[in-house]
């Protein structure tokens, strides 16, 4: 059995984990891109702080789940480089998670931008 890292490793290896995401996945990368965009707004409309809490949540949510879906698609792809009907199942319900999370990111996102937005430009 591998000796437990010490403490301060964990952080190097979760950074690398998520450096590796960000090198390699596409989504991980339109992820990030949102959320500094949804940031951006989010100072630019001054949202009030219980909004910054769920968009944060809203945030971590997706790309947290983006950081499983890939972990789960690569020790997949470990275990069987052959087609399989519940490797399959496995990716697919793993991605169907993140759609569901981004899906439901962008509803919030509505929710918490549309009184801000048009107090911003007048409307309404």
């Amino acid at each position: 059995m591998k000796p437990r890292p010490r403490w301060k490793f964990t952080f190097r290896y979760a950074a690398a984990g998520i450096w590796y995401a960000l090198r390699t996945q596409r989504n991980m990368k339109v992820h990030l891109a949102m959320a500094i965009l949804v940031t951006a707004g989010a100072i630019v409309f001054h949202l009030p702080p219980m909004s910054w809490v769920l968009l944060l949540l809203t945030i971590s949510s997706v790309i947290g789940l983006e950081l499983v879906n890939t972990a789960l698609e690569t020790v997949v792809d470990l275990v069987t480089e052959e087609w399989h009907p519940l490797a399959k199942i496995a990716k697919d319900t793993a991605a169907g998670a993140v759609l569901i999370a981004a899906f439901f990111s962008v509803v919030i996102g509505i929710v918490l931008f549309y009184s801000p937005v048009c107090a911003y430009f007048g409307w309404g």
